[in-house]
């Protein structure tokens, strides 16, 4: 039985080029896959013709030799690649494959995914710890940084004397090789290349080949008014240098705010304890209490204030913290609470005068009064007088 000519497989005429061979390989191919073909028992016998034809016309000596041959041009030894029906069917089975399911095994979904020259480079993290006080006001600080940048002796390009690489002859640029496994063709990183599809000939004896080199850099962040614990600072390409050339990443600030041995924050707001001595809070008084930005504030303080009182400073507090652009917003808050204090180690004179104030007796604790009335209530319950 004469073979069907290659060209009346595929459905094309004899002067078709290259781009009309594997678009028509590829059409066919799908048509024909057992897998969308499992009820035709000749589907596989035609999906292999057609591999079979597609090896032939898709490479240029082999076409020309069959378009002026036929068949007989590869007959007896002439090619070898006809006599069992199959060709190099693993490498032209890998073109189609690619159509059919997408990205499986790393295909060229994508197209030049494997022509990699250069790389991102990675991501960087800074912890910065700032103080209350340059929370408040906003700072510009100076960070030392390691990490790596672009190599100056080539570059970036990984080459002595800043030469171009070239493409890996291993893989064509493709950074990726094939080898035929049976009815498949398995895809895996190129060897010589490790992926990048280009090879260094004389790599950098300063960087060797990698483009970029491990130092420490000194930055200048600035830090904005009102930053709290967690704030992310983003300071696009201070990361570290890309591969051979290839873009930077970029650097991220993550800033703590320090405890403040006066001050306890919560957002805007400030809260700080004052004690009062008994004598002050019992006939009332003025005290001074600090203030974040450095200055002293004068409080009123009530007579007969107890532990616990809070009074508001308005505007005492932190400033929000600004996006972009915009327009600072109102300073938060501040709070006193007050502490009353007992006195310690009292002159003998101090003691006279105490107990002789305690001697007198006056409905002038309220809450001790208060209280004792629910204690004796208490008892009186338990007794059940």
């Amino acid at each position: 039985m004469a073979k069907r000519c290659y060209y009346d497989m595929l459905g094309l005429s004899k002067g078709a080029n290259g781009d009309e061979i594997k678009k028509a390989y590829r059409q066919k191919a799908k048509e024909l896959h057992p897998d969308r073909n499992g009820s035709d028992p000749t589907s596989e016998a035609k999906f292999k013709e057609v591999n079979e034809a597609y090896d032939c016309l898709k490479d240029p000596q082999k076409k020309a030799a069959y378009d002026r041959f036929g068949h007989g041009a590869f007959e007896h030894g002439g090619g070898g690649f006809g006599r069992g029906g199959n060709g190099d069917f693993g490498a032209a089975f890998a073109d189609v494959f690619e159509d059919l399911f997408g990205d499986f095994m790393g295909g060229r979904a994508a197209a030049g995914a494997g022509r990699t020259r250069a790389s991102r480079g990675q991501d960087l993290r800074y912890n910065l710890s700032v103080s209350l006080e340059e929370a408040f006001e906003g700072i510009q600080k100076t960070i030392n940084v390691p990490g790596s940048v672009t190599c100056k002796e080539c570059e970036g390009t990984g080459a002595e004397g800043a030469v171009e690489p070239v493409t890996c002859p291993t893989c064509s640029g493709m950074g990726k090789v094939r080898a035929s496994q049976g009815f498949f063709t398995v895809e895996r990183t190129c060897p010589s290349c490790n992926g990048a599809g280009q090879m260094v000939k004389n790599p950098c004896q300063s960087c060797q080949g990698q483009g970029r080199v491990e130092t420490r850099r000194a930055l200048q962040v600035n830090i904005p008014a009102g930053v709290e614990t967690g704030t992310r600072i983003r300071l696009a390409g201070e990361g570290e240098a890309g591969l051979r050339g290839g873009p930077s990443g970029d650097l991220y600030i993550f800033v703590t705010v320090n405890e403040h041995s006066i001050f306890l924050r919560d957002g805007k707001m400030l809260a700080c304890q004052v004690p009062v001595g008994m004598a002050t809070a019992a006939l009332g008084g003025e005290i001074e209490v600090p203030t974040i930005d450095g200055g002293r504030s004068r409080v009123k303080v009530p007579a007969g204030s107890q532990t616990g009182r809070q009074m508001r400073l308005r505007g005492k507090g932190m400033p929000p913290l600004r996006h972009g652009n915009g327009a600072a917003g109102e300073l938060g808050d501040m709070l006193i609470e007050l502490v009353i204090e007992t006195p310690v180690n009292l002159t003998a004179r101090q003691k006279e005068l105490l107990r002789e104030f305690d001697e007198i007796k006056a409905d002038n604790s309220p809450q001790s009064t208060g209280f004792f009335n629910k204690v004796r209530h208490f008892w009186d319950g338990m007794t059940g007088t």
